[in-house]
């Protein structure tokens, strides 16, 4: 939870490096909150407004931390357009996620790892 909550503090950080923990520990709780939500929506009867609502409060956290977990692997945020790309965009987003970063300093800043 600690990790999840490290990233909502710093929503609009755009600058930087994340691990990989950080990123999927993010990743894992939104997943589990959407279901929870997608869920209690469902028993209420109300459709997924409540999911579309939690959707739209971590869009810029979200977008953040993926920035950020691209820079530790050297890469430029801007790779995240290349999910623009049907399947093939995505999969190369989701390898990038799942490489290690960048050991020592890159141009983004020191290795999160070692902080």
């Amino acid at each position: 939870m600690d990790w999840y909550l490290k990233v909502l503090k710093n929503y609009v950080g755009f600058e930087g490096r994340a691990r990989r923990k950080e990123y999927w520990m993010f990743v894992l709780f939104n997943f589990i909150i959407s279901f929870i939500l997608g869920f209690v929506s469902g028993l209420i009867g109300i459709g997924n407004i409540l999911g579309y609502l939690y959707s739209l409060a971590v869009l810029l956290p979200s977008l953040a931390v993926l920035f950020r977990r691209l820079h530790d692997t050297g890469k430029s945020g801007w790779w995240v357009l290349i999910s623009l790309i049907p399947v093939v965009g995505t999969i190369i987003l989701l390898v990038f996620t799942c490489l290690d970063g960048d050991e020592g300093i890159n141009k983004y800043g020191p290795n999160p790892k070692y902080e």
